[in-house]
C-alpha cells in the first residue's frame, strides 16, 4: 500500500469510492472533501492505494484545521478518514494509519502532532486509532455529528 496526494488523475477512483449509510453517520465523502480542498489550500486529500485500488481516503488539514483540536501551531488535523465500503475489514485503514507518520514527516516536515476528533459513538474507530499510536488525553469537543474524543499522535 502507498499513500498519494490527490490529483485529478485519481478522479475515476474517487467516483467509484463507496461509503455505507453507517459510515456516512461519522464522516464526509471524498467528493465533499475534494470540493472543500479546492477552496482551501491548507486541506490536502490523501489516497491510500493497494494494487491501484483506492481503499482508504482522508484529509490532512493544516493551519486553521487543527485549531479547535490542539493548541500546537505545528499540528495537522486528520479528518474525513474512511475506507471504501467494499474494502472494509481487510486491514487497510490500519495499514494507512501506520504509514501516516512517515508520510507526514516527509511531506510536512514542520508538523510535530497529528490530531483528530473521533465520534464518541464510533468505538471501532477509537480502538483502531489507539492501536495505531493515537493517544486520548481526555480532551472532548462537540462536532457536527456529536461529541468528539480528541486524539493525538506525536511525531
Amino acid at each position: 500500500m502507498n499513500l498519494f496526494t490527490y490529483t485529478e488523475s485519481f478522479w475515476s477512483l474517487i467516483e467509484q469510492y463507496q461509503l455505507s449509510e453507517e459510515q456516512l453517520e461519522f464522516t464526509g465523502t471524498p467528493l465533499e472533501s475534494i470540493k472543500l480542498a479546492q477552496e482551501d489550500q491548507d486541506r490536502h486529500c490523501i489516497l491510500a492505494l493497494e494494487e491501484e485500488k483506492l481503499v482508504t481516503f482522508f484529509v490532512l488539514h493544516e493551519k486553521e484545521g487543527p485549531k479547535d483540536y490542539s493548541d500546537n501551531p505545528q499540528a495537522i488535523l486528520l479528518r474525513a478518514f474512511s475506507t471504501d465500503f467494499s474494502h472494509q475489514g481487510k486491514g487497510y485503514a490500519k495499514q494507512s494509519l501506520i504509514l501516516l507518520p512517515d508520510f507526514v514527516r516527509n511531506h510536512f516536515p514542520h508538523i510535530t502532532e497529528i490530531v483528530l476528533g473521533v465520534n464518541l459513538r464510533n468505538t471501532a474507530a477509537q480502538a483502531l486509532y489507539k492501536k495505531c499510536g493515537f493517544i486520548d488525553e481526555g480532551r472532548r469537543m462537540m462536532g457536527k455529528r456529536g461529541e468528539q474524543i480528541v486524539m493525538s499522535y506525536y511525531l
